[in-house]
């Protein structure tokens, strides 16, 4: 029975919050399992025109975060979330009808423009909906029911896979725009947040001036590099440099889903406070480094042991990755003042989405020239922002500002 609390939502708001993030991680899916294909494939774009793409969109999003983030605080999280997501939706169904470069490097500046500030403006709306102590338990429900998405949306890619034309891609891709519609179109049914009113003399930017959080964030970019290890770094690893299988791989994943939908939530205990939260980030840090230690171990190693240690560093990877995501959200919403909830969201979304565009390259250049030394500069790094989320995580908290007790609105 613990373990069925564990995976089904509580009945109320955490449970559509749940179910509006079903909808969009089943689009998300749907995205990565067809849409690179698409284009390179069906519509004829070269590989490395959609990387730059996709590049471009990235950065535009990185951008769109804080500013995105301050219009929630301004005028309410959940009528901007539902915004947002709604026009994600219209973004996403538009790569259907996308036919040359300048039509994907518009369509993925818009699309990854409304991702960023769906996520800045729903974590000031998750701020206003779910009281401190109860955040980082919503957020772990949220995160469980994520991966679950992502596998039904593949799934349902698979289908645009199997036919290979125009008219299933197509088809998935409007499919995918409408799961983004579904999760806004969620969001109405939750109660309204007033925004908070900020200080009389404060600053409107209130988190460009704040180098802790920023150094939080910072510390944040390094740790996300958990995902693009498991999702660029290892598949490399393993077809290049070792001699398991390359079904190896698939069977990580699915091991990986299975892991977070059954313990995300009882990963987080303990993580609700600032402090608490910190100590998960330094044990995430510490697992990560072993399991890239673990990895760069089955090079060269004969097929049964590379499986055993390959299966061993996956197990380790995804209870680091369930304390990272643990650990990330008790910062990002601990260390973020009410009235500026959105524009702290933003911050921390943007230092989400530099780690995740950045590692993948690294990955790339660490694995593949460096071999099994490469797996050590991650596991360095990792460790390294692991250990130091304690202290920063303190001087953080220490430079706190109480709520302000008069205060206006924008």
């Amino acid at each position: 029975m613990s373990l069925l609390t564990d995976i089904v939502p509580p009945p109320g708001i955490v449970r559509t919050l749940c179910l509006s993030n079903l909808a969009k991680t089943a689009g998300h899916g749907i995205l990565m399992s067809v849409s690179v294909l698409f284009f390179t494939r069906t519509v004829g774009i070269p590989a490395e025109q959609v990387g730059l793409a996709l590049t471009i969109g990235a950065a535009v999003g990185m951008a769109a975060s804080i500013p995105a983030g301050r219009l929630a605080d301004v005028i309410g999280p959940r009528n901007t979330t539902v915004g947002f997501l709604l026009l994600l939706g219209l973004f996403v169904g538009a790569y259907g009808f996308v036919d040359s470069f300048i039509g994907l490097a518009v369509a993925t500046s818009l699309a990854l423009m409304a991702e960023s500030s769906t996520d800045a403006a729903r974590g000031a709306l998750i701020a206003g909906l779910i009281p401190q102590k109860e955040r980082v338990h919503a957020w772990s429900y949220m995160r469980a029911v994520s991966n679950l998405g992502v596998s039904l949306g593949a799934a349902a890619g698979a289908v645009a896979l199997w036919f290979d034309n125009r008219p299933a891609y197509v088809g998935l891709l409007i499919a995918g725009g409408a799961m983004f519609v579904i999760a806004g179109l969620a969001y109405l049914t939750v109660p309204q947040v007033e925004p908070v009113p900020r200080e009389a003399q404060g600053p409107k930017w209130v988190v460009l001036r704040d180098l802790p959080y920023a150094t939080v964030a910072l510390l944040n970019s390094v740790l996300v590099m958990n995902v693009a290890i498991l999702t660029v770094a290892l598949p490399i690893w393993i077809t290049t440099q070792t001699s398991a299988p390359k079904w190896l791989y698939s069977v990580i994943l699915i091991l990986n889903t299975i892991m977070v939908v059954l313990f995300q939530v009882r990963a987080s205990k303990g993580s609700d406070e600032v402090s608490g939260g910190a100590r998960t980030l330094r044990r995430c840090g510490m697992l990560l480094a072993v399991c890239c230690g673990l990895f760069a171990l089955a090079a060269g190693q004969p097929a049964w042991l590379a499986i055993v240690l390959l299966l061993a560093g996956a197990a380790v990877h995804v209870v680091g990755e369930m304390f990272y995501s643990a650990g990330s959200w008790s910062l990002a919403f601990g260390l973020a003042p009410d009235h500026a909830q959105g524009q702290y969201q933003g911050m921390f979304g943007m230092s989400t989405q530099l780690g995740s565009v950045v590692t993948p390259a690294l990955a790339t250049v660490l694995i593949v020239r460096l071999g099994w030394p490469g797996w050590l500069v991650f596991a360095g790094l990792l460790l390294a922002a692991g250990l130091a989320a304690p202290a920063v995580a303190a001087w953080a908290e220490r430079t706190r500002q109480p709520a302000p007790a008069v205060a206006q609105p924008a």
